[in-house]
């Protein structure tokens, strides 16, 4: 699950409100990949005496007053600052990356770990001579992972909702509920690529509410469905537990869509940015919540929630030919510019989320938003919806609405006709490299020179001999 939530214009950097003597300087050099490892993971291995010296980076809204919050961390811990520097992220053109060179008691710089977590985006710490600004073969390019376990790298840098919740989200006041909810938030941190995923004991509020959901949708699929959907549902009730009185468990999703389509599921706090969020589908990866919205009001969620993921996008996942779609935008994404990554990301949005198909002549719905949204699937399919062909590149300009109907909706023929509009408007996406998936190795070949791209070629071969094998079998089978 990703945010496309647009900001207003930015506003300049506010450094200089912080204090007049420290020494602001723009970093011109990405930063050192390895760096970015979790931080609880490794700070005691950084930190092995009783007061050390650290490099602590985080990324925050570029927002007056969010850098003199997240600053007064350290001062409220007489933590001593040494050097600051901050620059414009190169994730988000929304956001600054903060690096602050600091030393303090280990403890303490644990607690500020901990609280910066709660205040922003990303939080990365390691030893100040191991956290360069030094450049690499794509040091103009922004980072991605190239093996699958490279997610653990990006998969907790969550922008919106987790554990805290906004005060207009319908469980803001409801202290049990936010507690199940940083339960489920810290279920997903902890998380590691290679681990079962925990499984859950669903309290009864939680199973009545994914009831009245699964419930309710069922009465429209019949009717409102694409076919694949429909094809695949009953495959999830046999093997999965999809039940009115019964929320399945991600970790035996996760294991059926592996056989069906090579797809696993990753379990994820709340949303993550667009580039995060499709660089999981390059590797066949679902983002997946694990929580569940709240029980005032089981038909409207202010964010995606398991009953979403579930009977949304599972039943789609498990289909060939739509597993292939997602992860081809996956893959368009990998290196891509950030206004590159927007576009692909609101195809997505008006595809997977929201898109619509003709079947048998009749309109039919595969967008996971509508599909576990009662009134936007009855309103996408009512008759009175705008609904323009899929085409990428006037689709990429479309505004995507979160708290409303979307205004206009997006139709295509099939989902081969989709992938084929997206496969040349990805061709249109400058990057000065390819990629290409190995399944085997679960990792993405970079083709960037001709070392490279002989290399695939030699595989292709290898492929079309046995291709050539396989026809030359049957035809002698045949007689011809």
């Amino acid at each position: 699950m990703f945010s496309n939530k647009t900001d207003g214009p930015r506003r300049g950097r506010s450094f200089d409100s912080i204090n007049k003597y420290y020494e602001e300087k723009q970093l011109n050099n990405e930063l050192n990949k390895s760096t970015f490892n979790n931080a609880d993971e490794h700070q005691d291995k950084i930190l092995p005496s009783k007061r050390e010296h650290a490099a602590i980076i985080f990324s925050l809204k570029n927002e007056v007053g969010n850098l003199v919050k997240a600053l007064k961390l350290f001062q409220e811990n007489q933590v001593n600052l040494l050097h600051i520097e901050s620059r414009k992220s190169r994730r988000s053109n929304s956001e600054l990356e903060v690096l602050v060179d600091c030393d303090s008691e280990r403890e303490t710089l644990k607690e500020i770990i901990q609280l910066l977590k709660k205040q922003t985006s990303t939080v990365t710490m390691d030893s100040p001579e191991k956290l360069c600004f030094a450049e690499d073969d794509f040091s103009e390019e922004h980072w991605f992972p190239r093996k699958i376990s490279d997610l653990d790298k990006c998969a907790n840098r969550v922008l919106m909702y987790g554990s805290a919740l906004d005060a207009d989200h319908p469980g803001f006041k409801d202290n049990v509920y936010r507690k199940r909810r940083k339960y489920f938030a810290d279920l997903a941190m902890n998380y590691k690529h290679g681990d079962p995923i925990p499984r859950v004991e669903f309290t009864d509020e939680e199973v009545r509410t994914w009831g009245v959901v699964f419930r309710e949708l069922n009465k429209l699929y019949p009717s409102h469905a694409c076919r694949e959907y429909l094809r695949n549902l009953p495959l999830l009730s046999q093997h999965c537990g999809y039940r009115e009185d019964n929320i399945p468990q991600l970790e035996d999703v996760s294991r059926f869509l592996k056989e069906r389509t090579g797809f696993t599921i990753r379990p994820v706090a709340g949303y993550l940015s667009p580039r995060d969020f499709l660089a999981g589908l390059a590797f066949r990866v679902f983002h997946c919540t694990q929580y569940v919205r709240h029980s005032s009001a089981p038909l409207y969620t202010p964010e995606p929630d398991t009953c979403h993921e579930l009977l949304g996008h599972v039943p789609l996942l498990a289909e060939p030919s739509f597993a292939q779609f997602s992860q081809e935008l996956g893959l368009a994404s990998l290196g891509a510019s950030d206004d590159a990554v927007q576009k692909l990301a609101t195809c997505y949005f008006f595809t997977v989320e929201f898109g619509l198909c003709k079947q048998e002549g009749k309109l039919r719905a595969y967008g996971a938003g509508l599909l576990s949204s009662i009134s936007e699937l009855q309103h996408a399919l009512s008759g009175s919806a705008k609904i323009l062909p899929f085409e990428p590149k006037v689709t990429c300009r479309q505004e995507c609405l979160i708290t409303t109907f979307q205004e206009v909706y997006f139709m295509s023929e099939s989902f081969e006709e989709a992938k084929i509009r997206m496969r040349e408007f990805a061709k249109t996406i400058w990057r000065p490299f390819t990629v290409r998936y190995n399944p085997y190795t679960q990792s993405v070949c970079v083709l960037k020179d001709m070392p490279s791209i002989n290399s695939v070629v030699e595989e292709l071969r290898h492929e079309l001999d046995i291709v050539g094998d396989a026809l030359h079998r049957l035809n002698k089978h045949l007689g011809i």
